[in-house]
């Protein structure tokens, strides 16, 4: 197998026992993604001098006799609305496209001490608006399962990347699925932490109540690994949790046995498409074969995808309104040349810089938020999204997690949907309910279906349980049903 087909534990055990270097499985990510790139196009932004010398710095610090951690030497690509220092940050957006941050995001400053080599920037819809990665002003992302098809999104770039081996880790943000449905479609394990869980400091924000950095990788273990390197309070991020990051990778081998697991009938209607639905039952009966229990809960508000949708796409476009207005033409990114007075540099920056789908979020957003429509559309929305949040609730008084679809279905055409923004919109109904609760969610490929693309179940817990989604995640890859 080729270095750059390796997971990370894989790579990692070569590296530490000197059987490879740093530099060399470097190389050959950087080589297949020269192979490739040009049918996926995946990244924005690749750095192969600097990531060069990040692994040839790792292979120094290791030949030193240093004792270095499990990230040490791993390339690694990041979603494009992560800050990187000196590499730019574009957002997938010509308002940002020569953006370049003076400093380092949380999560990337944590990996880079942990010696993982940042390889480039991921191609994804601007600013994390959409669920395809066609809504970039780079130009869209391929299915490496099929080129004919959409990766997902909004880290479409990150999974596509992942599942053609042009990296070995990666970072998405979930927002409203975009980890994890992205994941399900390319056939790649992508993990949503509970709000808080990672720092979101240096994440460039779209709506800053639901936005979660979360990994994209290979497999449960990478994604248990790569987890633990970015977890952990940051007092720069004032919504970071102070809890104890736990050892998640040591958990994974343990039975699932005693752990009662929910299915919620709202997940499974007669409409769904019946190779996903035969999907989640597969894994259902897997676990319940491993000792699990399988029990019946109800989600009256939180498993309904018109209550649900309707609230997220209220929330996140109102706070998108919010958050994007800080992108005049004045403090940095694309400033209009043919302003002539503040006005116009406002109107005609913003008009030249967002593409069409940022612009339809924050025209709604900020009606939602207007003097006359806040009560009746953002207020309602957030009441909604308490009747969520107490619904999780009741059914992990029920059940010790969730298993669900993560999409009504595979991986659609370029193009299919990208013109009917509320067909788009839909894609996401399993998904937005996680993050309006604030509640992790880890989704993994489990079988394919008659077209040949991967069908993606996940598993919901509790706040900060992610140790025992990723336990029943890995109980899940390792039975045959997951094969994709």
């Amino acid at each position: 197998m080729r270095l750059n087909e390796l997971t990370g534990h894989e790579l990692g055990r070569l590296l530490r026992d000197r059987q490879v270097s740093s530099r060399e499985a470097t190389q050959a990510v950087l080589e297949r993604i020269q192979a490739v790139e040009p049918s996926i196009h995946a990244f924005i932004s690749v750095d192969a001098d600097g990531a060069l010398a990040q692994a040839e710095t790792v292979d120094r610090r290791r030949a030193a006799g240093e004792h270095l951690g499990p990230l040490a030497g791993i390339p690694l690509a990041v979603k494009d609305l992560i800050c990187t220092a000196g590499l730019r940050t574009t957002c997938g957006s010509r308002i940002l496209a020569d953006y370049v941050p003076p400093y380092d995001a949380t999560v990337i400053a944590r990996l880079k001490r942990a010696g993982a080599v940042i390889v480039g920037k991921t191609n994804m819809d601007e600013f994390a608006m959409g669920s395809s990665t066609e809504q970039s002003y780079f130009g869209p992302t391929r299915n490496p399962r099929n080129p004919a098809f959409v990766p997902g999104g909004s880290s479409g770039g990150s999974a596509a990347a992942v599942a053609a081996h042009e990296t070995i880790l990666a970072l998405g943000s979930d927002t409203g699925g975009s980890v994890r449905q992205p994941a399900a479609y390319c056939g790649v394990v992508g993990l949503k932490p509970t709000y808080g869980r990672v720092s979101r400091y240096g994440l460039v924000a779209y709506a800053s109540s639901l936005d979660q950095i979360g990994p994209v990788t290979k497999d449960v273990r990478d994604a248990a690994l790569l987890l633990e390197g970015i977890a952990g309070h940051d007092p720069f991020d004032s919504t970071s949790i102070d809890a104890p990051v736990p050892c998640y990778s040591e958990a994974l081998e343990r039975c699932p046995q005693g752990l009662r697991v929910g299915l919620a009938r709202q997940h499974l209607p007669a409409e769904l498409d019946p190779e996903i639905a035969a999907a989640v039952h597969r894994a259902a009966q897997t676990l319940q074969a491993d000792g699990a229990e399988i029990v019946s809960v109800d989600l009256p508000v939180a498993g309904q995808g018109d209550y649900c949708l309707g609230a997220y796409y209220l929330i996140a476009m109102a706070e998108a309104s919010a958050n994007l207005a800080r992108y005049d033409g004045v403090k940095f990114g694309h400033r209009t040349a043919t302003a002539t007075d503040l006005q116009s540099l406002y109107e005609r920056t913003r008009s030249e810089g967002f593409g069409t789908e940022v612009k339809r979020r924050i025209m709604l957003g900020t009606y939602a938020l207007s003097a006359g429509y806040y009560d009746a559309y953002y207020l309602k929305a957030q009441k909604v999204r308490t009747l969520i949040r107490q619904d999780f609730e009741r059914a992990f008084a029920a059940c010790d997690a969730l298993i669900a679809p993560v999409a009504p279905g595979t991986a659609f055409r370029l193009g299919e949907k990208v013109d009917d923004p509320l067909q788009m919109y839909l894609t996401d109904v399993y998904t937005v309910a996680v993050n309006l609760a604030g509640i992790p969610a880890v989704a993994l490929p489990y079988g394919t279906a008659a077209n040949g693309l991967p069908i993606g179940v996940q598993v919901l817990g509790p706040p900060l349980r992610e140790e025992r989604l990723l336990r029943l995640a890995y109980a899940l890859e390792r039975s045959s049903d997951a094969n994709v």
